[in-house]
C-alpha cells in the first residue's frame, strides 16, 4: 500500500526491471529467489519506509536460504500463476491503488503460507 502511495517514477521503473528479471529467471531456483527478492526490496524502497527496508535487509540472507530450500523441497517455483500475481501487484503500485496492492500482497502471502503448511 505504501509503495502505491509513495513510489516515484524512477522507483516504478526499477520495479518493472526487477519484475522482468524475475520473469526471465524462473528455471534456476537461486536466480529465481534472487530476482524475487530484488522485486520485493524494490517495493520496500518505493514505500519509503526505512524501518521496513532495514528489517528486510537484515533478514534477507536467512530468508533467501529458507526460500531456496523451500522451493527445492517443493520441486517447482516461478510458475505462470506466481509471476502473474507479482505482475498484478506491480500494476496496483503503478496505478497507485493502495488498497488493491495491499489485498494482492496479503493474498499472495497467505497462499505462500498455505503451501508451506502442505
Amino acid at each position: 500500500a505504501l509503495a502505491a502511495e509513495r513510489r516515484t517514477p524512477e522507483e516504478l521503473e526499477d520495479l518493472r526491471r526487477a519484475l522482468t528479471d524475475r520473469a526471465h529467471h524462473r528455471v534456476d531456483v537461486e536466480k529465481h529467489v534472487d530476482t524475487d527478492m530484488a522485486f520485493h526490496r524494490g517495493i520496500l524502497r518505493a514505500a519509503h519506509s526505512p524501518i521496513l527496508l532495514e528489517l528486510f535487509t537484515h533478514f534477507a540472507p536467512r530468508n533467501r536460504r529458507a526460500m531456496v530450500d523451500m522451493l527445492r523441497d517443493r520441486g517447482d517455483h516461478g510458475d505462470d500463476a506466481d509471476q502473474a500475481t507479482h505482475e498484478r501487484i506491480y500494476d496496483a503500485i503503478d496505478s497507485r491503488d493502495a488498497g488493491l496492492a495491499a489485498t494482492l500482497t496479503r493474498t499472495h502471502l497467505n497462499t505462500l503460507k498455505e503451501l508451506l503448511i502442505r
